[in-house]
């Protein structure tokens, strides 16, 4: 009847509309159709009479628009856009939040249906001007549809829509048409720029429309949040440089949006970042985020100014590369979290800097090793070494130098200076210790050239009274540094100039007997940096012999420690000093040695046995090179007794140990080994090292 009616059916339009209004709930989802298509025939067929009824279907069809079947959608959606074309304007706020919804619809072809349908308006509606700020963010929201066919059919519509507006307002634009101005160097994508009617559409509409999207992009939905993000991201592709004057509001809501759970919001937000960097002057964007920062540093904040870094022009950011170093290298920022994320984003602004300002980081290259020594330093077990050795080796790139030791060579002084103004005060819990430690364990040979800064350091932070988890965690430093001391703190030659004070200001007062389980573990961090010092072969004998005159009396003690660890590095100790010993210097507190060692072949410990057989064996070969033998007969005479007791251990392996002692001692006073060995040969139970031994003793030369 619409079809063959046409205009003749006007004075029939009331009764036709009360029967659309109720076949458009109907039941039956192909009857549904049908009156839609009958709804659209005959706001075509009777334009002139139509706008009368045409706001009678809108609740019949806004009850329809989230039909289950996506045909009877796609059917209301499209009768909407014709009743309303034909009808009246008022009717478009009353649909806006149904077609906004539509949006997120499963189906692509219900998101083209209100893409074509919002298009449709825009190039048509009466009165369209007063509804574009409703309506041209549900056309750019469908230019980023996952569908591919749905965001090229959005983009041709949106630029028919610039164009008409274009020409319709040709005279309001002429100095702009005439003059038009060549997109921005760093335009993300220069040759789909948008039109200029599509730019100017945007930028006249943008205080209506932002505030809306800002709060959207914060809503409880996440699918709105998305949306929203996306919005903004093509709001600001055209709005160019016009996003100045909105900039406050827009750099208020994107660190909330950045902080979003979901990947796909923060995506977007980096993105519209990005583009305030290419769009916007530095000195305008800076002042702005560098305040947030001041006020409340955070994860997600940091994020935003590496975005906008990104897209800023390198030559537009160079004046104030150092501004933006300084704060970022400010105590409250840099060390504003230990939380992961907020150092992989304070990473990420110094990662976006080296790669955006390339050889002009050179000036501020102090306050970029700064930050990246706190971010690793705060990172601890998080995992970021990685990432901050990256880039240093970038920073070390731009700068033209080999990596990051030779980045610590150029910097260690003023680094050393910088952790160490507050030492006096470091505890265990102290940022400045952690930053210290850093540069220690990572400066390599950088770290010979600062002996003057740091020996004074350690030994004023290495002192009893102080924190005693500081101490720890300061000596395990140091012990990593001397394992490889020639390529540390030796690598100039110069750490024998301050062996004494390591020796005696720092070693022997941790070396001091206390009680409790943290002064123990102290003690046996102190052993272990005497041993790694002494393995590390920077010392001459003679600078052995001199830390042995200090330090022995102190070993001693320690092999009395109730750690394992302790007492067989002691014996290791001990057996090294011997052996650097070209004989016996005092007497007196040699003979104290033995007695010590001979205690420790009745030690629990297996390997801390074998290591004093060892050290005995040492201390044996020291009297071999003594002119004054004979002093020490009665001592030999009462060792040989002792050690004959062991030869019958139950380990093998100390059985053999011992009488490699038992050896090395007998070219002292064989006859004397003889005697001891006969005397209590039938008393062991094994006694068939006691005939090595005395087979041993037969083949020795009858001079000695």
């Amino acid at each position: 009847a619409v079809r063959l009616g046409g205009p003749a059916l006007a004075p029939h339009l009331d009764d036709a509309v009360r029967v659309l209004r109720c076949t458009l709930l109907d039941p039956f989802a192909a009857v549904r159709r049908e009156s839609c298509e009958c709804a659209a025939g005959l706001a075509r067929a009777t334009p002139d009479h139509f706008h009368m009824q045409s706001e009678s279907l809108i609740g019949p069809l806004m009850q329809s628009i989230s039909h289950q079947h996506w045909k009877v959608r796609v059917a209301v959606i499209e009768a909407t856009g014709t009743v309303i074309q034909f009808g009246t304007g008022k009717s478009v706020d009353d649909v806006l939040p149904h077609f906004a919804q539509r949006l997120f619809d499963d189906v692509p072809q219900v998101r083209q249906a209100v893409a074509c349908v919002v298009g449709g308006w825009l190039l048509a509606l009466r009165d369209r001007c007063s509804f574009f700020p409703k309506l041209i963010p549900l056309l750019l929201s469908s230019l980023e549809d996952d569908i591919p066919e749905i965001a090229l059919t959005a983009a041709s519509l949106w630029e028919k829509v610039g164009l008409q507006w274009q020409r319709e307002n040709e005279d309001d634009l002429k100095d702009k048409l005439d003059f038009s101005t060549p997109p921005p160097a760093h335009h993300p994508s220069p040759e789909t720029r948008p039109v200029l009617g599509c730019r100017e559409l945007v930028f006249r509409n943008l205080s209506k429309i932002l505030p809306a999207v800002c709060h959207d992009i914060t809503d409880w939905v996440p699918g709105t949040r998305v949306k929203a993000a996306q919005l903004l991201a093509v709001l600001l592709l055209h709005a160019e440089d016009h996003s100045t004057q909105h900039l406050d509001t827009i750099l208020r809501v994107l660190p909330r949006a950045c902080a979003d759970d979901d990947p796909a919001v923060v995506r977007s937000c980096t993105r519209s970042a990005e583009l305030v960097g290419v769009f916007v002057s530095p000195e305008v964007f800076l002042k702005l985020i560098l305040s947030t920062l001041k006020k409340s540093p955070s994860a997600s904040g940091l994020l935003v100014l590496a975005s906008v870094i990104r897209g800023c022009p390198r030559e537009a950011l160079q004046p104030h590369l150092k501004v933006i170093t300084a704060e970022l290298a400010r105590p409250h920022i840099c060390q504003g979290s230990e939380n992961r994320l907020y150092g992989e984003h304070l990473l990420l602004c110094v990662r976006t800097l080296v790669s955006v300002c390339r050889e002009d980081c050179r000036g501020c290259s102090l306050q970029l090793m700064e930050v990246l020594v706190t971010v690793m330093a705060l990172s601890g077990a998080t995992g970021l070494s990685d990432k901050v050795q990256e880039t240093m080796d970038a920073l070390a790139a731009v700068q033209d130098v080999d990596g990051s030791q030779d980045l610590y060579r150029e910097h260690v002084g003023p680094l050393m200076e910088w952790v160490a103004a507050s030492h006096h005060d470091w505890t265990i819990h102290s940022v400045e210790l952690l930053q210290f430690n850093v540069v220690v364990t990572h400066a390599g040979p950088a770290l010979g050239e600062v002996l003057p800064h740091l020996v004074p350091i350690l030994r004023s932070c290495l002192q009893p009274a102080r924190d005693p988890q500081m101490r720890l965690r300061l000596f395990s430093s140091l012990s990593r540094v001397l394992l490889s001391a020639k390529q540390t703190v030796d690598s100039q030659g110069q750490f024998h100039h301050y062996l004494n004070t390591v020796a005696r200001d720092i070693l022997v007062p941790n070396l001091q007997w206390h009680a409790g389980k943290t002064a123990a573990a102290i003690r046996t961090a102190a052993v272990s940096c005497l041993w790694a010092l002494l393995s590390s072969d920077v010392l001459s004998e003679k600078q052995i012999r001199e830390v042995q005159e200090t330090l022995m009396p102190d070993i001693l003690t320690t092999l009395e420690e109730d750690s394992q660890m302790t007492r067989l590095i002691s014996c290791q100790i001990i057996s090294r000093f011997l052996k650097t010993s070209s004989g016996v210097a005092d007497p007196d507190k040699f003979i104290k040695i033995y007695p010590e060692l001979l205690k420790r072949l009745d030690d629990v410990s297996h390997e801390v046995r074998l290591a004093a057989s060892s050290a005995l064996v040492a201390w044996l070969a020291c009297i071999q090179n003594d002119d004054g033998k004979s002093y020490y007969q009665s001592n030999i005479q009462f060792l040989y007794r002792e050690l004959l007791v062991y030869l019958d251990d139950p380990e093998g392996a100390v059985q053999d140990a011992v009488l490699e002692v038992l050896k090395a001692g007998s070219v002292l006073f064989p006859e004397l080994l003889v005697r001891e060995t006969e005397a209590v040969i039938h008393k062991h139970r094994s006694p068939a090292h006691c005939q090595q031994l005395l087979q041993h003793l037969q083949a020795l030369p009858p001079a000695q």
